[in-house]
Order: structure tokens, then C-alpha cells, then sequence
């Protein structure tokens, strides 16, 4: 059976919370993902480990592919039998040439599907606090390109008609021709006071809003680049009592997080939810431990503890992994008391259905030592303690100085990985940084030596360093770095926290 298969997606106007339900189900069960410059990159983290990315996007009169060679690219992986995805920014059929492609793997007799999308002719505008219909201000709307060329004889836009017959007019991609288009309405009869928003970036938390009138805008927007959109009427003076986007905590900041790819989701999810702009930039990634004997060992002797002593949601994971892969369940250990470091540890446990027994108030190895001592003797007590390569020797150390019989095993190793983002030094000396997070001391060691010890000195005051606790603090400043926040709660929840503290009292520039 032949899977020839093409989906055309609308990926929407930047938001990766914008794109569809079916649009991301087309992500996910594409061997070939085709995509474009305005596609936020975030959306490729959905798709199959073995999945193919081809970035054909223009920017600037730069095309990667010129459009007939996006065409021929298509419709070749599509008669590879594959499932080719082709993501383009906002919508399809919205000045995204997707009905060229249509018309061209129609030619070839494949199968496909358009997905459509959400455009930035309305999400823009949304986002910017700007409706564009209202009962007070209009009932029409009009999408217009910003691209044709001014020294053409005759416009294929009719000036006239859409000057004074539409209310609400969005020009898309038409920085470059900003002083004909203003000049172009006012010829036809629209006032020089109808205010204009140029919005670069829509719906990011790069978006930039610079408003004015047509009369005016040119000038306001100079230093806008693309890509952006024009919109012009009166629903723009709704922008003052509707703006809610620009207006988050954490807006037009641009925040790094170094935690594993595996756990960052989590952390950037509630950095975006605040408005930050979040670069992904794992230091570290987990593997299996050098040898997994003595993890099997433990667990086929597993009776033999009194506990189990969990000090972060990777070792849980790795425990029970093997657990299973052993051919046991749950059932394994009944009788045996569990304790949790913190609460996303703890919660971890509990969805392998384990009740946690201990759980002690600060996240640290010395408060687990301070809680365990409360509610059993440790003294001839035998723990075991499935942990990373690189933990702390305090915890094992003090529980066999009060009497314990500790196993300290390795149940899996943290490694540094090798982010994508190579100008991130580049990025920070610039300014364009703001905040770098950091939740474990790996990822402070992993950090310093991807980036350079050289660099290390120059980044104190370019850039604010957030850590989770006391000893990634600790280790942060012994290599160098000046810890701006810090959390209070040891945990991600607390760390946004202290990020979103840090943000309110510090002001924000004037545009």
C-alpha cells in the first residue's frame, strides 16, 4: 500500500500555541517535514525522532529554494512513498503560494490535504490589542499584499476602491513599501489622521507595535524590520484599552534554558505562558549508567531495604524502567518505605502509584538527612539510593555515619550535550539575552565549558543568572558567575517564581 501522502499546513502567524489540532498531527506523522522562515521552530519538537527536516525559507530576497525548486522537492518525497508535511507560516492559501503547490502535486497525481491556518492578517492585530472588525469602528476587513512593485505601469490593486470601501485594511509584508501604500490611501481619499499599527513579529514575544497615522507611521516605523504587518483604521485606537499581550510579566524578555531536552518542556511551557521568549539550550543529557549490573542486582534483592531513597525525577524514571524491563511490577515493593527529595520528585513516584512516605521541607540532601531522622532510626536501617553519576557524597555519607546501611548506585549518567545555538555568546554580549536559568550544577559546569571560560567575565552584567537552589548557586559563583535570582521555593515552579519577582521590580525600558 502507498503512503505518497502531501499535507499542506498553515503553522500560523509565530505562537506555536496557534497551530491546529490536525496541523500538529500532520507533524507528527510526517517522515518529511518541507518548511518555511515563519515557521516557529518550536513546532519540530512534535515530530518523529526519524523525521526529516528541509528548511526552505526566503527571507530578505534570499531564498533558499527558489519556488519551483520547492515545488520539484515536494512532490519528489512524496513519490518516494513518504508522508511529506509541507509547514508554512500562517495560512496555506493566505499569500503563502500554497496553490501553486496544490496545482503542481495535483499535476503529479498525489494525494493531499490542506490544513489550514490561523493568518496574521487577525492574530497579529489580536495580539497587539487591536480588533479588526468592531460595531463601533467597522464592518469590513480587507487582506492586501504589501510586495507589488510600485514601478509597475498599471497596480493590480484597485487604490480607489479599497481607500474609502473598506474599513479595516491589512497589508502584509510591506515594510519596504510602507511610504507608497500610506501614500497610495491618502491620494484615494483616506484621512491622514486614520491611524496605521505596523506590528513586527506578531503574536512572539519579539512582537513590536509602533503606532501612528498615515501621515506619520512612515517616520514612527524607520527602524522597523521585516517581517511585519500594516493595519489601518480606526480599530486601532483600541490598542490602549485592549493591549493584553505586550502587557505580561515576562514580555520582550528572552530566557535560556540549559535543562535536558527531556525536561525543559515543562520549565519553558510556564516561561511562555508569562510571555518570555525561551531559547532552549540543553547542557546535559541523560544516558543508562556504564554498566546496569548493579542496579539489577539491587532490584532482584530489592527485599532487602528498608528504603528507597529518590533525589530527583530521573532516577525515579530510571528505576522503574529498569523494573519493568526485568520483567517486575509494583508489587516488588511492598513493605518498602519510599522517600521523595521534593514535590516533582514525589510526583514522579506517584505516577508509578507508590505512596511517599518522607518528603522532606527544603529540596536539599541535608534536609532529606534532617527528615529521614524524624521518622525512622536509620541506625541498622538499609537504604537504597538510585542516583546520577555526579551526586552529592553528602547524603550517603551522613546516613552510614547515623548507622545506615547505604547502597549508592548509579542509575543513570547526566553527559553534556551539544546545543544547536552556537552565537549564544554572541547573543549574550549583545544584549540580546536576558536571563539564563540554571537547575542543577551540571548544568552551571556543562554551560561553562560549552560557552567558554574565557567568555565567562564578559557575560557578568550583559545577562542575569537564575539558579533553582543553594548548591547550584554555590557552584555557579565558585566558576565565576554573579547568581542575580534565586530561588526561594527549591523547585521549577519556584524558580518562575523568582524570575517574575525579579521582573516586577526591575523597570522596563521606554520604547
Amino acid at each position: 500500500m502507498k503512503r505518497s501522502m502531501v499535507y499542506l499546513v498553515g503553522a500560523g502567524p509565530g505562537d506555536p500555541g496557534l497551530i491546529t489540532v490536525k496541523g500538529l498531527e500532520c507533524i507528527k506523522k510526517a517522515d518529511v517535514i518541507i518548511y518555511d522562515y515563519l515557521v516557529n521552530v518550536n513546532l519540530l519538537k512534535n515530530a518523529r525522532p526519524d523525521a526529516e527536516f528541509i528548511y526552505v525559507g526566503k527571507q530578505g530576497g534570499t531564498h533558499t529554494l527558489e519556488q519551483e525548486e520547492i515545488n520539484e522537492l515536494i512532490v519528489k518525497k512524496a513519490l518516494e512513498d513518504k508522508i511529506v508535511t509541507r509547514l508554512k507560516g500562517g495560512d496555506p492559501y493566505v499569500f503563502g503560494r500554497g496553490g501553486e503547490e496544490a496545482l503542481v502535486i495535483r499535476e503529479n497525481h498525489i494525494p493531499f490535504e490542506v490544513v489550514p491556518g490561523i493568518t496574521a492578517a487577525i492574530a497579529t492585530p489580536n495580539y497587539a490589542g487591536i480588533p479588526v472588525t468592531h460595531r463601533d469602528c467597522t464592518s469590513t476587513f480587507g487582506l492586501i499584499t504589501g510586495h507589488e512593485d510600485p514601478t509597475k505601469d498599471e497596480s493590480s490593486i484597485d487604490w480607489a476602491k479599497i481607500s474609502t470601501g473598506i474599513g479595516t485594511l491589512t497589508f502584509y509584508m510591506g515594510i519596504k513599501n510602507l511610504p507608497y501604500i500610506t501614500e497610495q490611501l491618502m491620494k484615494h481619499g483616506r484621512s491622514k489622521d486614520t491611524p496605521v499599527a505596523v506590528i513586527r513579529w506578531g503574536t512572539t514575544s519579539q512582537q513590536k507595535t509602533v503606532v501612528g497615522t498615515l501621515d506619520t507611521i512612515v517616520q514612527k516605523a524607520k527602524d522597523i524590520k521585516p517581517p511585519a504587518i500594516t493595519i489601518v483604521g480606526e480599530v486601532v485606537k483600541l490598542r490602549d484599552q485592549l493591549n493584553w499581550f505586550e502587557t505580561k510579566p515576562l514580555f520582550g524578555k528572552t530566557i535560556v534554558v540549559t535543562r535536558s531536552r527531556e525536561q525543559a518542556s515543562e520549565f519553558a511551557d510556564k516561561l511562555y505562558e508569562h510571555g518570555a521568549h525561551v531559547i532552549e539550550f540543553p547542557t546535559i543529557e541523560i544516558a543508562k549508567p556504564d554498566s546496569i549490573q548493579p542496579l539489577d542486582e539491587a532490584i532482584k534483592n530489592i527485599h532487602a531495604y528498608n528504603w528507597l531513597v529518590f533525589t530527583s525525577i530521573n532516577g525515579v524514571d530510571a528505576f522503574f524502567q529498569r523494573l519493568f524491563e526485568l520483567g517486575k511490577d509494583i508489587r516488588e515493593l511492598k513493605g518498602i518505605k519510599v522517600c521523595a527529595i521534593g514535590p516533582a520528585t514525589e510526583e514522579g513516584i506517584k505516577k508509578y502509584h507508590i505512596k511517599v512516605d518522607c518528603r522532606p521541607p527544603k529540596f536539599v540532601a541535608e534536609s532529606v538527612v534532617e527528615e529521614l531522622k524524624k521518622v525512622t532510626a536509620i541506625k541498622g536501617e538499609k537504604f537504597l539510593l538510585p542516583r546520577a553519576d555526579i551526586a552529592r557524597s553528602f547524603l550517603p555519607e551522613e546516613l552510614q555515619k547515623l548507622g545506615g546501611k547505604v547502597t549508592d548506585l548509579v542509575a543513570y549518567k547526566t553527559v553534556m550535550a551539544q546545543p544547536k545555538d552556537i552565537n549564544l555568546v554572541d547573543k549574550i554580549k549583545n544584549g540580546e539575552i536576558h536571563i539564563v536559568t540554571f537547575t542543577s550544577s551540571s548544568t552551571v559546569r556543562n554551560f561553562i565549558e560549552i560557552v567558554g571560560e574565557k567568555n565567562i567575565s564578559a557575560f557578568n552584567g550583559h545577562v542575569q543568572f537564575a539558579s533553582i537552589g543553594p548548591i547550584t548557586t554555590q557552584t555557579a559563583e565558585e566558576m565565576g558567575l554573579r547568581v542575580d535570582i534565586k530561588a526561594k521555593d527549591y523547585t521549577i515552579p519556584g524558580l518562575v517564581d523568582a524570575i517574575l519577582e525579579s521582573a516586577a521590580s526591575t523597570p522596563k525600558t521606554p520604547e
